[in-house]
């Protein structure tokens, strides 16, 4: 199981790296934005998601799944 993540809708409040309990996602950087102009995360290790589910319970727009 891993996060999916709606880069194209998501606002970038990070509140899915910060509730993630095995720090696996991380913002991009301010240069690499989606459409609406928010920096947005990216799952940087993507073996180590045990699909808890904590990044969906926490995502206010609920742009994320997890597959």
């Amino acid at each position: 199981m891993r996060p999916k993540i709606n880069v194209e809708e998501c606002k970038g409040c990070g509140l899915c790296v910060v509730y993630c309990p095995k720090n696996i996602l991380e913002m991009t950087a301010f240069d690499k934005t989606n459409r609406r102009g928010y920096s947005f995360p990216i799952v940087k290790k993507e073996n180590e998601c045990t699909g808890c589910g904590a990044c969906y319970r926490v995502c206010p727009e609920g742009r994320m799944e997890i597959c």
